[in-house]
């Protein structure tokens, strides 16, 4: 499986495509809308930033309490419960007069949901596509994921600023219940991935399985940390150049648009292991020469190129998914995406204080240095689980 037109004829990867895209264009229009109605009433750029951020950290609880789900749900009912879940709870946040702290319990209870569908829907694209497709079908799923996000944002700008944040939650709310819908009656009833109900106990057990492999281990710190440092530099973009934050956006959204397509359409098979040092080095050394006085079009391109980089994340949940028995895959995948939200977070929350010490260009630069610095620490235990995929083919 090479081109995208085979994705699409494979049957079932359409509705999991539809699905997958309706959710996150919902969750992007939702995330901006309750973030613009939390900063209006409470006028703290805190609150806001944590009612943006909140359900991250959240993902964090559910990696370690819930994750097990992901493979002991059927992955249909799993899919489509979690868009019930965002869709309800966005509807309830646009309710008037609802208590701050229950608002953020909602949140909290989103994010907790997240983290086990995120696991469920890796999962079952493991299982709708042949092995071989795997990195071609996330790569899809990915560019969807930056083009949602950008019509998301673009929507939820609109209609916050022509009618109100509380019309942009109920519309969200509905999206991600007509993605739901379209997980139940478009994917097939196929049964959980492994035995056994979901538990607190469970997850553990796996995680403490998933994390024994010194492979894995390596795997899994190379797909959060580097990222979430670099997450963090990007958090920083508005203070650095405020006229001209949007165009570095887009620029990083080109950028790891391209890189996900180069990784995922066009580097075969065999070359993919070479290249997964070179994109994770591409995706910091960039952001070394902001400590320069650098005009805005040469920051650009710097940000366009360095975003090429995330393509790494593709080639590593390859391997990831190689190093993993299938009955536990969808908790695998679902403890990297927790795990990768988590540290972006944190990522941002580490640039801003270096920000609020040194200069704004100083402090990307030092993010990039961190990350340049975890992702050569972590290149030995790499080779590892390069050489160990090798052993067990």
């Amino acid at each position: 499986m090479r081109t995208y037109g085979e994705l699409f004829r494979t049957t079932e990867f359409k509705p999991l495509f539809a699905s997958s895209a309706t959710q996150v264009a919902a969750g992007t229009l939702s995330s901006l809308a309750f973030g613009t109605l939390i900063y209006a009433r409470t006028g703290s750029p805190l609150l806001a930033a944590l009612s943006m951020f909140g359900p991250s950290f959240a993902q964090v609880v559910g990696a370690m309490l819930l994750m097990s789900a992901a493979d002991r749900l059927r992955p249909r009912t799993a899919v489509a419960l979690i868009g019930t879940v965002f869709g309800a709870g966005n509807l309830v946040l646009a309710l008037p007069g609802m208590p701050l702290g229950a608002m953020f319990a909602v949140i909290l209870v989103m994010g907790l949901a997240g983290s086990v569908g995120g696991g469920a829907r890796a999962g079952l694209l493991g299982q709708i596509l042949p092995p071989e497709g795997y990195i071609l079908g996330r790569s899809m799923l990915n560019l969807a994921v930056g083009v949602m996000q950008i019509l998301g944002y673009a929507a939820g700008g609109v209609l916050v600023a022509l009618m109100s944040p509380r019309t942009a939650l109920v519309l969200g709310g509905l999206l991600c219940l007509i993605a739901a819908l379209i997980a139940r009656l478009g994917l097939s009833d196929r049964p959980p991935r492994a035995t056994g109900r979901p538990s607190i106990a469970a997850t553990w057990q796996v995680n403490r399985v998933l994390w024994s492999s010194p492979a894995r281990r390596a795997v899994f710190l190379s797909l959060w940390v580097p990222n979430g440092l670099v997450v963090g530099a990007e958090a920083l973009f508005v203070p650095y150049a405020p006229q001209a934050a949007g165009a570095l956006f887009i620029a990083g959204a080109a950028g790891m648009l391209a890189g996900d397509l180069s990784a995922g359409r066009f580097l075969p098979a065999r070359l993919r292991p070479r290249f997964v040092t070179p994109f994770r080095l591409l995706l910091a050394a960039p952001y070394l020469l902001f400590v320069l006085p650098l005009t805005v079009p040469v920051a650009v391109v710097l940000v366009a190129v360095a975003s090429v980089g995330f393509g790494a994340g593709l080639l590593l949940q390859e391997r990831l998914i190689g190093l993993t028995d299938e009955t536990i895959r969808g908790q695998a995948l679902g403890l990297h995406g927790s795990g990768l939200m988590t540290m972006q977070a944190v990522g941002a929350t580490i640039a801003g204080v270096i920000a609020q010490h040194l200069p704004v260009g100083t402090a990307i630069a030092i993010m990039g240095t961190l990350s340049l610095v975890v992702t050569l620490l972590l290149t030995p235990g790499l080779r590892l689980s390069r050489l160990e995929l090798v052993d067990q083919r």
